[in-house]
Parts: C-alpha cells; sequence; structure tokens
C-alpha cells in the first residue's frame, strides 16, 4: 500500500516528509512493533494505514487504539482530528473510558465509530458484552500505545487476553504495538 496523493499533498502542506517507519507500516502484512523516539512520528504511523484504508469510507469499527492512560485517548483524539478534517476523510473517532457517558457507551454498542481509542480496563468490559461480536466485526486493526508500560504487568496481561478475544471476533486483525 503506497501512499495516496491525499496524504503526500497534506504531509508536502506542512513542509514535511514521511518518515521511513510511517511508510514501513503501510507495507506491514502482519503484526508490528515500532520503536522509535518520542516526537518520532509513532503516533501516527500507528494510524496511517488505518487512515489510508478508510480514505474512502469504512463502516463499523476498523481500528482499536489502547492506552494505558485514558488522558492519552484524548491528546490522540485531537491529534487524529486534524489530518483526518483537514483531508476530509470520512472517519468517526471516539473514545471510551471510564469517563464516557452511559449515553455515548450504549450508542457505541450499537453504531460503534471508525477509530475507538480506548484502555485496557474498558476494552475488558466491551468484548464482554452480549454485542461484542457485532462491535468487533469488522475490526481490522490495533494500535498498542506505550506498549512498554504494559508489558510485565497486570494491565499487560489484560490487554492480552483482550486482543487474544478480539482475535476471536476478528480472525484477519492486525495488531502495531507503539514504544520509545
Amino acid at each position: 500500500m503506497s501512499l495516496p496523493a491525499r496524504f503526500r499533498d497534506w504531509f508536502a502542506a506542512r513542509g514535511w516528509q514521511p518518515h521511513p517507519h510511517q511508510l514501513a507500516l503501510l507495507e506491514a502484512t502482519g503484526d508490528t512493533l515500532l520503536i522509535a523516539p518520542t516526537g518520532g512520528g509513532k503516533t501516527l504511523a500507528g494510524f496511517l494505514p488505518s487512515l489510508v484504508d478508510m480514505e474512502a469510507g469504512a463502516k463499523g469499527l476498523h481500528t482499536l487504539y489502547l492506552s494505558p492512560l485514558k488522558a492519552l485517548t484524548a491528546d490522540i483524539a485531537r491529534n487524529l482530528a486534524a489530518p483526518v478534517t483537514e483531508m476530509g476523510l470520512p472517519i468517526r473517532i471516539e473514545d471510551r473510558t471510564g469517563d464516557t457517558s452511559g449515553t455515548r457507551r450504549a450508542r457505541q454498542r450499537v453504531d460503534p465509530p471508525h477509530i475507538l481509542l480506548t484502555t485496557p480496563e474498558s476494552l475488558a468490559l466491551m468484548t464482554s458484552y452480549p454485542e461484542a461480536p457485532n462491535i468487533f466485526a469488522s475490526l481490522k486493526r490495533v494500535v498498542v500505545d506505550e506498549i512498554h508500560a504494559l508489558a510485565e504487568s497486570k494491565r499487560g496481561d489484560q490487554t492480552m487476553l483482550g486482543i487474544a478475544r478480539l482475535r476471536s471476533l476478528a480472525p484477519g486483525m492486525r495488531v502495531t504495538g507503539l514504544s520509545a
């Protein structure tokens, strides 16, 4: 998968060139781990394949973002909104944490966004829902941020159990781990 013109133009309008690791993730066909320094474009690299894949539209939940910090989900939502809005991509991005309203959580069970930003704890709850097979049926990608912070902990175990459950619901999905 190469970088479409809309994306090349977006990078160029900012005076940027895509980093090699961002382009490499576009070509990846399996699970990946990206280790890059802070400020090196890891987050955009993790989402770039999803954004390119959904350029012409998508139905249902396409990408799930897992973060050990719910505050990070708000930052990521803000950071993703810029390219999505500026390129006019037909992508809905929402978060699902303990702070998400009951109304929004209920709606997400029947009408999930294209990209859902959440935590391991919220993922554990969502995969237990009777609607889980419907929620996650269209899932193509999982991006696990700050994977080093989860690796050797109970939350890491919980994350891996959640990913195993997701694989049973969406067997073809790919996982990208991001770490500094």
